[in-house]
C-alpha cells in the first residue's frame, strides 16, 4: 500500500514514516499543503494522511481541492483541533476519517487500512463470531445483552482473535500484531489487556453464568472459543 503523508512537524512525520514502513507500507512525505496537493494530483496513492494545520495550504484547503478535482483517494485527517465544528467541516469536505492528536501509530495504521478497504468495498462494518459482534467503526462490542466500548489496543486484540476463531495465538504473536513488538519485553501487557476485555463483560450474578469466550491456553496463549 502506497500512502502520501502531509505533515510539517518533522518529529511527527518521522514517527509516522517509521511506523508505516515497519508495517510494510510505502510512504511519501511532503511538509506543506501546496506541494502535497501537487503530489496528490500527479501521483497515485492508496491513501492520504494529512495534518490540518499545514503551511501554504491547510488540510481543509487541500482536501477541498483534491475532491474538486475528482480525486477520491481515501483521506485520514490528523489534527489537534478536536471541536465538533472542525469535525463536521472535515466530513462535509469529504474526509474518510478524522484522528485527533496525540494518537497511537497502530490506530492510525488500522484506520488507514479500514478506509482503503471500505473504499474498495472489501470490509464489513462488523465482525461477528462466537456470539460477539464487534463494530469496526465505533469500537463497540455487543455480547448478548451487554455492550461496551473498547480502547484502541483492546479493539485490535479482540479483532485479531475474532478473525482467527478457534486458533491459538501466542503472546508473542499478539505482541507483534497489537503492540508492534518483535520481542518479549518481559511484561504482562497481553494478559492485562485480555483481563480488561473480560472484565467489561463479566456477569456479577448467578442468573448469568456464561463466560465471555476469550479462552486462556495455559503456557501457550489465547484463542476465541468458537465452540
Amino acid at each position: 500500500m502506497h500512502v502520501l503523508l502531509l505533515e510539517d512537524e518533522k518529529k511527527i512525520a518521522d514517527f509516522i514514516v517509521a511506523g508505516f514502513e515497519a508495517s510494510g507500507f510505502q510512504i511519501h512525505h511532503e511538509a506543506d499543503g501546496f506541494r502535497g496537493l501537487n503530489t496528490a494530483l500527479i501521483r497515485s496513492f492508496d491513501a492520504i494522511v494529512m495534518d490540518v494545520n499545514l503551511p501554504l495550504m491547510d488540510g481543509f484547503q487541500v482536501l477541498t481541492e483534491i475532491r474538486r478535482k475528482g480525486l477520491y483517494t481515501p483521506v485520514v485527517l490528523l489534527t489537534a483541533r478536536t471541536d465538533l465544528a472542525d469535525r463536521l467541516k472535515a466530513f462535509e469536505l469529504g474526509t474518510d476519517d478524522y484522528l485527533p492528536k496525540p494518537f497511537f501509530i497502530e490506530e492510525l495504521i488500522i484506520r488507514v487500512q479500514t478506509v482503503v478497504a471500505r473504499k474498495a468495498g472489501n470490509v464489513e462494518k462488523t465482525v461477528q463470531q462466537s456470539g460477539v459482534t464487534l463494530d469496526r467503526f465505533t469500537r463497540m462490542v455487543q455480547w448478548g445483552a451487554r455492550s461496551s466500548s473498547l480502547t484502541q489496543r483492546e479493539f485490535v486484540l479482540l479483532e485479531y482473535l475474532m478473525l482467527s476463531p478457534g486458533q491459538i495465538l501466542s503472546r508473542q504473536q499478539i505482541l507483534k500484531h497489537v503492540w508492534n513488538v518483535d520481542f518479549d519485553p518481559g511484561t504482562n501487557v497481553v494478559d492485562v489487556c485480555i483481563q480488561r476485555i473480560r472484565k467489561k463483560f463479566a456477569h456479577t450474578d448467578a442468573d448469568h453464568p456464561d463466560v465471555f469466550p476469550l479462552e486462556t491456553i495455559r503456557g501457550v496463549g489465547y484463542r476465541l472459543n468458537n465452540a
